[in-house]
């Protein structure tokens, strides 16, 4: 029954997605047959006035009117270009994520259910909500420290939205499912795996302790970086639905126009959150994966203040080296080496020609090289990139994908800072750094301490290693004896998921065909 509802709903949302135009703004001329058709009808059932808006409008007040799950998931999706495309990420990306504020009294049984004390014990006083997201809203209070009391920022998890997500979350997989199924032709996207993602780091943010986590060590990481850091956590007052941090007096830095009149430098202002992002990302490897400039504020000694680390990305090490490499390689037009760096980490399989690969690299680079440096795009190198790999058989790379998206949104807060943005010349002195340390003498120095205890490891995990290789090689002997056997319970399980995969598929289709003439009847 719960794939039943999971269809009703999933048709409910498709035929929300065709009335305010999001079908009919998709590139339909370009499709044929039965996709055409379909295009063409749900352009007969758009609402007019949403064929006057623009595609971004249209899918932000479908996305709107479907709930806060949805504009969960637009947001995923912004960060996945390699699933929807650049054009539909970028609009996904202007997503606003504001709800209407859920009443005080719900705020107040969350805070003292997760927290276990009345909220007139934990605050002087608690007022009324001054922001509200898809997932939580922030209301502003006040502390006493030392005898005085402070302003923090109280943000509070949204009453039922884990209910509602999880709810939403059986159509979602529904139709990953059926894509896989019946669409052939994007199973190299691995929807199902998408849809996983979107789960977990679902779960993550609604955890408000782990975003707190988050805000900790990053805080720990730019303790002495210049021009950049984070509100502090109160441990305190923070449980899984209740996040207590220091209240930030600063101005948006999406209000140009009110940093330019306080004062600030404009130009200074976008060196230093480029160089920050570079920082966070070469040398810890920890970076936040929603820079927007909502999220970014900016006080008055012009120092810039991240919040809202409900989504981060991390890198490991191979990857930090292969994400500098390869911006060296193409700043010293050694394409050779960026080709080889592909080999090396993996990414690019052997059975590729590492000449070839380097010839569709130099195809990107060269063009590059008879530009103006400002004119430059290191986050539009970065996708032209990933676009010439994925012809020579590279999965995604989730971590990597995340990287560019943030990448294209902190270089385009920057340009809107400064115009004339130099990406090249800003990044230079981090990026030039930890090259130096990393990948000259002293970089091959830690090489070689990471692999020697790496081999101490090794040897005092041996015995156990040789235990199981022994129990290893007795089943394999068994194996070839006795035949790979299933007992009658497993083979009898498989049968049943089998043909209950196949019954809800067929049934799910039948009910979504079932509700669209249901649907067209009621407009008649």
């Amino acid at each position: 029954m719960s794939d039943l509802a999971a269809a009703f709903r999933l048709a409910r949302a498709g035929w929300i997605m065709v009335r305010e135009g999001v079908v009919a703004a998709m590139p339909g001329d370009q499709l044929s047959g039965l996709p055409k058709l379909g295009w063409r009808v749900a352009r007969l059932f758009t609402k007019r006035k949403a064929l006057r808006r623009g595609r971004s409008d249209r899918l932000a007040a479908a996305i709107a009117r479907l709930g806060p799950s949805y504009v969960k998931l637009g947001q995923f999706l912004a960060t996945r270009p390699d699933v929807v495309g650049n054009d539909i990420a970028l609009d996904l990306a202007l997503l606003q994520d504001r709800m209407e504020t859920f009443p005080m009294a719900e705020a107040v049984a969350a805070i003292e259910g997760s927290l276990g004390l009345p909220v007139h014990k934990l605050f002087l006083n608690f007022g009324e909500p001054v922001a509200a997201a898809s997932i939580a809203q922030v209301h502003a209070a006040d502390v006493e420290r030392d005898g005085v009391p402070v302003k923090v920022a109280v943000k509070v998890i949204r009453p039922g939205v884990r209910r509602a997500f999880l709810r939403d979350l059986e159509s979602y997989f529904l139709a990953a499912r059926l894509q896989e199924r019946y669409i052939p032709a994007t199973r190299r996207l691995r929807p199902v795996e998408v849809t996983k993602t979107l789960a977990q780091t679902t779960k993550v943010e609604m955890d408000l302790r782990l975003e707190a986590a988050a805000l900790s060590e990053l805080g720990e990481n730019t303790k002495d970086d210049p021009g950049f850091r984070v509100p502090a956590v109160d441990w305190v007052r923070t449980g899984r639905d209740v996040l207590t941090m220091e209240w930030i007096e600063g101005t948006k830095l999406s209000n140009v126009t009110a940093l330019a009149a306080a004062g600030h430098d404009l130009k200074a202002l976008a060196a230093t959150l480029v160089q920050s992002f570079l920082r966070h990302t070469l040398r810890d490897g920890f970076f936040h994966a929603d820079m927007h400039p909502g999220n970014l504020f900016v006080e008055p000694d012009s120092t810039i203040v991240g919040v809202d680390f409900g989504i981060t990305g991390r890198l490991g090490k191979k990857e930090r080296r292969f994400l500098a490499e390869i911006l060296y390689g193409f700043i010293t037009r050694d394409y050779h080496r960026v080709a080889e760096v592909h080999f090396e980490a993996g990414y690019v399989p052997r059975t590729h020609n590492v000449d070839a690969f380097a010839q569709a690299i130099r195809a990107i680079g060269e063009p590059i090289h008879g530009q103006p440096a400002e004119t430059i795009s290191m986050a539009r190198l970065l996708t032209l990139l990933f676009e010439v790999t994925d012809l020579f058989d590279m999965q995604t790379r989730t971590e990597l994908v995340l990287l560019q998206k943030t990448m294209v949104v902190v270089e385009g807060v920057a340009r809107t800072l400064d115009p004339h943005f130099n990406m090249w010349k800003t990044s230079e002195p981090v990026v030039g750094d930890w090259i130096r340390q990393n990948l000259g003498p002293r970089g091959m120095l830690d090489d070689a301490r990471d692999g020697i205890h790496a081999l101490v490891s090794l040897a005092r995990q041996a015995p156990e290693l040789a235990h199981r290789t022994e129990r290893l090689s007795r089943e394999i002997d068994a194996m070839a004896e006795n035949g790979l056997r299933f007992d009658e319970e497993t083979a009898r399980a498989i049968g049943k998921a089998e043909a209950r995969a196949t019954r809800w598929g067929r049934v799910a289709l039948w009910v979504i065909a079932l509700a669209l003439v249901w649907i067209a009847w009621q407009l008649v």
